[in-house]
């Protein structure tokens, strides 16, 4: 097996490719990165590795990037606030550059495409070696592969026996989708959790919200960002994306038949969203954003007519993403557990810091609630 690398995804021949991606996430194809380098997103510079056969045939894929990444990104609200109070003085304090290998603005498990499993091992073995070399010449300290869900096992051996640890990060989010309306949909809830969410539903009606589900959204890519960032700006969990107006534009523009916004109004002006992804039989919750930190109905108003909109698009699950658990959970989401295979580019790294990030990040997979009258199945 040998390695092709490419420093922009315009460089790399488009049709194979995306013929590799094809079975997978449409956010591993070439015109997802096109949209990731063109907006400059977290200003990272990605880099593309396309593993070759005997017969020069692509076996396998896999893209990578540099990073300044807060080790402590999962730690306690109690632990950030204080290194927030730190960092006035020492900016960088437990902030380091790592080259990391998956995708900077979705989850997707494992991050090595390939044709069959015994093609991603072997590509992983490369990989590494590839990402060993590199951290080395640029000076990162830390390695991350991610993302790891239930399903990618069969790659931890070979990343383990070269030297990666495994850490927690946080669980992502999921709905399976087994109702034919919204109606049905609160048809099949307890009344506890149904009666909690009407009563959000009721005030928002109250207060003349209402929504629009649309594909073109370039338009108002200006104002969606702006409202993106009031609420990434307010966060007291996991932070880490900055986008731009550039990336909404982007991406209702590069990915025709896949992107969508559900625009919420409050009469007739827009005063927030969630930026939705089509991805085959998934339907991915990518952002919200609002025009105030405020009014936290709004919020679950968006993620009801999220769920409505997977509906209606005939989506099989809904991904609905990091952090915000309670109000998801009460909506009937369950958690998945997300690993990361991290490795330090020389031992005393290693002996320092996945054992500082293992203390610093507690992760754990929230509790099933009891929101259906029947379990959904998994």
């Amino acid at each position: 097996m040998r390695v092709k690398l490419y420093d922009r995804i315009e460089d790399v021949p488009r049709e194979p490719w995306n013929r590799l991606a094809a079975g997978r996430s449409v956010t591993f194809s070439w015109e997802f990165w096109q949209i990731i380098e063109r907006s400059e997103v977290n200003g990272v510079e990605p880099r593309h590795a396309l593993f070759v056969g005997a017969d020069d045939v692509p076996v396998a894929l896999a893209s990578y990037y540099s990073i300044s990444t807060d080790i402590a990104i999962f730690a306690p609200r109690w632990l950030r606030r204080a290194l927030a109070s730190l960092r006035r003085w020492y900016p960088n304090l437990l902030k380091l550059q790592m080259l990391e290998c998956g995708t900077p603005v979705t989850l997707n498990s494992p991050p090595i495409v390939a044709t069959s499993p015994e093609a991603a091992v072997r590509a992983a073995g490369e990989l590494d070696d590839l990402l060993r070399h590199t951290a080395r010449n640029e000076g990162q300290w830390v390695i991350v592969v991610r993302d790891f869900e239930p399903g990618s096992e069969f790659l931890q051996p070979i990343l383990s026996g070269r030297g990666y640890r495994w850490v927690d990060g946080l669980p992502n989010t999921y709905l399976d989708i087994e109702w034919s309306s919204p109606e049905e949909y609160l048809a099949a809830m307890r009344s506890y959790y149904r009666s909690k969410l009407l009563r959000h539903l009721r005030r928002c009606r109250e207060q003349g919200v209402r929504h629009e589900l649309v594909a073109n959204f370039a338009a108002v890519a200006g104002l969606l960002a702006r409202q993106w960032q009031v609420v990434h700006e307010s966060a007291d969990e996991f932070q880490r994306e900055v986008l731009t107006e550039h990336f909404y534009r982007e991406f209702a523009s590069a990915l025709p038949g896949c992107a969508r916004a559900l625009l919420l109004y409050r009469g007739d002006e827009l005063v927030g969203h969630t930026l939705l992804l089509k991805d085959g039989e998934l339907l991915r919750w990518l952002y919200f954003g609002k025009n105030a930190a405020v009014n936290e109905s709004l919020y679950i108003y968006a993620a009801f007519q999220t769920i409505a909109a997977a509906i209606a698009l005939g989506a099989r699950r809904l991904e609905m993403g990091l952090t915000t658990y309670p109000v998801k959970q009460d909506l009937g989401a369950l958690a998945a557990p997300i690993r990361f295979a991290l490795r330090g580019t020389r031992w005393w790294i290693d002996i320092f810091v996945v054992p500082v990030y293992a203390m610093l990040n507690r992760t754990r997979v929230p509790p099933e609630r009891p929101v259906f009258k029947r379990p959904v199945a998994s």
